[in-house]
């Protein structure tokens, strides 16, 4: 089964059939600051974080912008 397209979703939005389908992948979000980022999205999905900066480089983004965090299941 392929997993769900969460790229510009809110990670606080996924709903609980993303979760189970993601948990223990890896997404990045750009760090966060009030200036530039009043929100913060889904940018690459992956099964690690190295894998999750590949998507960025290949998208032109610098992972330095980045952080990592793990899908978790909803419960």
């Amino acid at each position: 089964m392929p997993l769900p397209t969460v790229i510009g979703l809110y990670p606080d939005r996924l709903s609980i059939a993303d979760r189970k389908a993601l948990a223990g992948k890896w997404y990045a979000t750009e760090v966060y600051n009030t200036k530039d980022i009043p929100v913060r999205r889904i940018e690459a999905i992956g099964a690690s974080p190295a894998d999750c900066a590949a998507q960025l480089r290949s998208r032109g983004l610098d992972p330095m912008k980045f952080e990592f965090q793990i899908v978790t299941p909803a419960f």
